[in-house]
């Protein structure tokens, strides 16, 4: 059966997937600066006789054609970047790039999607249809590398009736999958005030607009968006995360700058709520005497899973794994820009656990101390071969 044979291959395969996630861990790039990871994933693709093409600069897009080529066509996921974080981690494949590091999984799902390719290219008779392999830049760093795919036309010629892609969970035993149907994971947009005035000597505020007053009422008041505007069903948040003004005791700045992140889970009210964030801040610097400069940059949309193809996607994980090992995601406030893609087409991004205890691993995402268990290489490359060869919507 097809499913002992992903099953062999997988385990098979795991040394190498292994040695491929060291190597890849070891040379972490930054967002849309991914050049050696994306031709080590070319030559990958290029010893399978996998075709492929180049889109966004440093995104591989491979086709596999199974039997029956054009009955179906799915797309399988991952994304390549790093992030500008140095690595604590005591191991042999620590990160050679001082200020850079695979903190999130990228290395792992590049990873699992090459090791899905290379099962999925031997078994390529034993399935119909075909397999997109989309390696993606720049997940961590607007305005998303998913987006610039899209432009390119990743989606189309042929367009996949749906695609796929897994995240690592450091928070959920290897062995284990989550999936979740409908809204999973919010969106994400950056806010950046810069309010301004004459400034002035601390001793005489009364001959200037005190910024630093203004911005610390500004950081209060916005909270009244989500607390007083906001559908308490709705989940949402809005954190400022940077405050930036003044250099010594005695001088009113003239110009204190904020930053901060606004998620919500509904697209309506998270355009709703940047027009309520504008008026509130305008109005409220305006009325204590001072001028604002204030920039939303609107960043990833929602990650909504289209509950026919979840269903359809649990129950043949269910069937690999065994369904005591597939569980129901949490909501994340955390942002993907997987959800791109969902616009488009009927989008499942699930959970591959790669925790476990007794081994010490538990650092979450974005730390320092971020690793896996590795035995999930195994796991989610066979699991990503396996949806891959016989998910169909």
């Amino acid at each position: 059966m097809l499913k002992e044979k992903i099953k062999a291959l997988a385990s098979q395969y795991a040394p190498e997937l292994i040695a491929i996630r060291h190597h890849i861990h070891a040379n972490p790039e930054l967002s849309y600066k991914e050049f050696e990871t994306s031709k080590f994933v070319q030559d990958k693709l290029s010893a399978l006789h996998i075709p492929f093409e180049i889109k966004a600069t440093t995104g591989v897009v491979g086709l596999l054609k199974g039997k029956n080529p054009g009955k179906r066509i799915i797309a399988l996921r991952a994304d390549m970047d790093a992030l500008p974080i140095t690595e604590e981690n005591d191991v042999p494949y620590k990160s050679r790039n001082p200020g850079v590091m695979h903190a999130c999984g990228h290395d792992v799902h590049t990873t699992c999607l090459l090791g899905a390719a290379k099962i999925l290219n031997e078994t390529k008779n034993d399935w119909e249809g075909t397999i997109k392999f989309i390696f993606q830049p720049g997940e961590e760093k607007n305005p998303g590398g998913a987006s610039l795919m899209i432009k390119e036309g990743v989606l189309e010629n042929p367009k996949p009736s749906a695609i796929l892609g897994l995240h690592v969970h450091p928070q959920l035993e290897t062995g284990k999958y989550r999936f979740r149907g409908g809204k999973i994971m919010a969106s994400a947009d950056e806010i950046y005030i810069t309010i301004k005035s004459k400034g002035g000597h601390a001793a005489a505020p009364q001959q200037t607009a005190d910024t630093i007053l203004i911005a610390a009422q500004l950081v209060v008041a916005l909270q009244q968006i989500i607390s007083r505007n906001r559908n308490p069903f709705s989940p949402s948040v809005l954190s400022i995360t940077s405050f930036q003004g003044g250099y010594t005791t005695n001088v009113i700045p003239s110009e204190v700058k904020l930053m901060g992140t606004f998620r919500a889970m509904d697209e309506q009210w998270r355009f709703e709520a940047h027009t309520l964030i504008r008026k509130l801040a305008t109005e409220l610097v305006h009325s204590m005497g001072a001028e604002i400069d204030l920039h939303i940059d609107v960043g990833y949309p929602t990650v909504y899973n289209d509950e026919k193809l979840n269903t359809v996607v649990e129950s043949f994980a269910a069937d690999y794994a065994g369904a005591s090992n597939i569980e129901e995601s949490e909501l994340r406030m955390g942002a993907e820009d997987f959800g791109y893609y969902s616009q488009v087409i009927p989008g499942c991004f699930y959970r591959l656990g790669a925790g476990n205890v007794s081994k010490g691993i538990i650092s979450g995402v974005h730390t320092p101390t971020f690793n896996i268990d590795e035995d999930a290489i195994e796991l989610g490359a066979g699991m990503m071969a396996w949806l891959g060869a016989t998910v169909q919507i």
